[in-house]
């Protein structure tokens, strides 16, 4: 690797956050696993997780550029353990474009329920290709890699000494979204897209009516997590969960009101439902997602009308 480059970095390494999970002393060798979150500041605001165990690292997605891919790659060589894994919780290609400058020569596995692997492989397709190079040019992998290993609903892997359990949930912000949960005297989950932690949410794939479901889902099933880490925003608690539906709800509310019925707005209508969600949440962190998933709400609220 570049040593110019990495040391650059290296520099701007503060937006690597890390917080200390709590395990049985005896079962882990006295060693507390750290969760170190790789925060992407420029363009999308996702993030990817290194979790760190006693014998190596585990990813947790694995973000949207290659540049972004390589200083997640460079944050784990600082390190200086081996990656094991990575786990995917969606197939957004701001999840999954930085897989190929993460792993680098490792072969290491890939992992994910069967319906993110599904989703992905319906994400890129040749015209999905065309499209994200259109919007990225050379920051769009020209390898793309896929899970190597699928699981199913609540199925675990064990990596470091760690166990990694995934819950499959389905359609919500993505065509298939899971999180994952690591239990030990504290229990934290990294649940993806679930919650798009004050940052403006994208709709696009039209499933928002599930996408709340899922959420009151997870307020059942994470009332015991101690830490919930998403895949955009800031780390923190279930009342998360709480914001986003409020964002969620908002949402369709307006679309509904400007679409009267019709399953597309117009320009005007969208400049309207910007200028709306803009006042829910001033910040701009987003705001590209707002218009981009209007359509898909509307002809989902025209579908569920009829």
């Amino acid at each position: 690797m570049n040593k110019k480059y990495l040391v650059r970095r290296l520099l701007i390494f503060p937006i690597l956050l890390t917080g200390i999970i709590s395990f049985n002393p005896t079962a882990h060798a006295g060693f507390k696993p750290r969760v170190h979150r790789f925060a992407d500041e420029a363009r999308v605001f996702v993030n990817a997780y290194l979790v760190e165990t006693e014998k190596g690292i585990v990813a947790i997605d694995a973000t949207l550029t290659v540049s972004d891919g390589k200083a997640l790659r460079a944050n784990l060589e600082f390190l200086r353990k081996p990656l094991l894994a990575v786990l995917l919780t969606h197939g957004h290609p701001d999840h999954c474009n930085g897989l190929a400058e993460l792993i680098g020569t490792d072969g290491v596995p890939v992992i994910s329920t069967v319906g993110v692997d599904k989703a992905m492989k319906t994400y890129y397709d040749a015209a999905g290709e065309e499209r994200g190079r259109a919007m990225l040019g050379e920051e769009w992998p020209k390898k793309r890699i896929f899970p190597s290993k699928t699981l199913k609903d609540g199925e675990s892997v064990i990596f470091g000494g760690v166990t990694f359990t995934v819950h499959d949930l389905g359609p919500g912000e993505s065509h298939s979204d899971s999180y994952w949960v690591i239990e030990g005297e504290e229990k934290i989950a990294f649940i993806g897209d679930v919650v798009m932690n004050r940052v403006h949410a994208y709709l696009a794939d039209g499933h928002s009516t599930q996408w709340l479901k899922n959420i009151d889902r997870l307020k059942t099933e994470l009332k015991d997590v101690q830490r919930i880490y998403p895949g955009h925003g800031e780390p923190g608690s279930l009342e998360m969960l709480d914001w986003q539906k409020s964002y969620l709800e908002t949402y369709r509310e307006v679309v509904k009101s400007l679409a009267s019925g019709q399953p597309k707005l117009t320009d005007d209508a969208k400049q309207k439902l910007i200028a709306k969600m803009e006042e829910f949440l001033p910040d701009k962190k987003g705001e590209l997602f707002i218009a981009q998933g209007a359509d898909a709400v509307a002809a989902e609220l025209a579908g569920e009308q009829k």
